[in-house]
């Protein structure tokens, strides 16, 4: 009995902490629960664009996803310093980009399913690979940012990092036919300009080589089209340039350009001796082997 009253009686707070958290509570100005509304708005973008995250195919719920959309986009954009008008701009700006950004996803799904021998189609694709729904979030992501809406793009786009270990900053410009395979622990900075049909593996680190808060030019990587970047290779520095069409292997570090057609890659020569087998008749040992990490 003593138990039920004790819990029952208000939590012993120190003294004027609870007035202080009240008063910051009553001076906050930014939406209510914005990352719980940001997570909203990118599943009724997906339920919107695709079938795969929709109820039914009835015209009527298509409008009806729409207007979720738009009403979780307002609900997000109720911020200090963006005004109704702006707010009335983004609406229909959103809205008449959403056309070109499924088409631009539909390019990125078949490319990641192109490229990898274990994607079983491009529905696979849309509904499982952390590395579409990272370009997805991404796509509308740099929109907003584009527009000028404060905030709102980092809050979606670390909803997507905190989902696949995937960092892209909404800042980033990426091209066409966008593949990231495995993805955890890909990092694409602000400033990184990322041409068409590049693929990115997991580990990749498209970052700056000199970080200061009072930087404001291009410190990231260009990487231009055609482009591979393998597992754990690490490109730094705005005057960077991948030309088109090189292929950098895993593990690389590379702080300045390369021509197109460039093949980068640290190697490693390896002498095995192998255990002989019962019908070998003795000992074997392999020649130098060379790996392109």
């Amino acid at each position: 009995m003593d138990d039920d009253v004790e819990a029952a009686r208000p939590p012993a707070l120190p003294d004027g902490f609870a007035e202080l958290l009240a008063a910051e509570r009553a001076a906050y100005a930014l939406p209510p629960r914005l990352p719980a509304v940001a997570e909203q708005l990118i599943g009724a973008y997906l339920a919107l664009l695709f079938p795969h995250y929709t109820r039914s195919a009835e015209p009527a719920d298509v409008v009806a996803d729409a207007q979720a959309l738009v009403s979780l986009l307002d609900d997000a954009l109720a911020l200090p310093d963006v005004d109704a008008e702006t707010r009335r701009r983004v609406r229909a700006d959103v809205l008449a980009a959403l056309p070109g950004i499924r088409s631009a996803l539909l390019l990125d799904a078949h490319a990641i399913a192109d490229g990898d021998p274990a994607a079983d189609g491009v529905d696979e694709v849309i509904l499982a690979y952390p590395g579409f729904f990272a370009t997805a979030v991404h796509r509308l992501a740099h929109h907003l940012w584009t527009a000028g809406v404060p905030l709102l793009p980092r809050v979606l786009g670390e909803l997507a990092h905190r989902a696949t270990g995937i960092d892209i900053h909404p800042g980033a410009h990426i091209g066409s036919a966008f593949a990231i395979d495995h993805g955890t622990g890909v990092v694409v900075g602000e400033t990184c300009e990322i041409g068409d049909r590049v693929r990115l593996y997991q580990g990749v680190t498209l970052g700056a080589l000199v970080v200061e808060k009072s930087m404001q030019r291009k410190r990231h990587p260009t990487v231009e089209d055609d482009v591979i970047v393998y597992s754990g290779a690490t490109i730094l520095g705005g005057d960077t340039v991948i030309g088109a069409g090189a292929r950098i292997g895993g593990n690389v570090w590379l702080t300045r350009s390369v021509p197109p057609g460039s093949f980068v890659s640290t190697s490693a020569g390896i002498d095995r001796r192998r255990t002989p087998s019962s019908s070998a008749g003795g000992e074997q040992t392999d020649a130098d082997l060379e790996f392109h990490l």
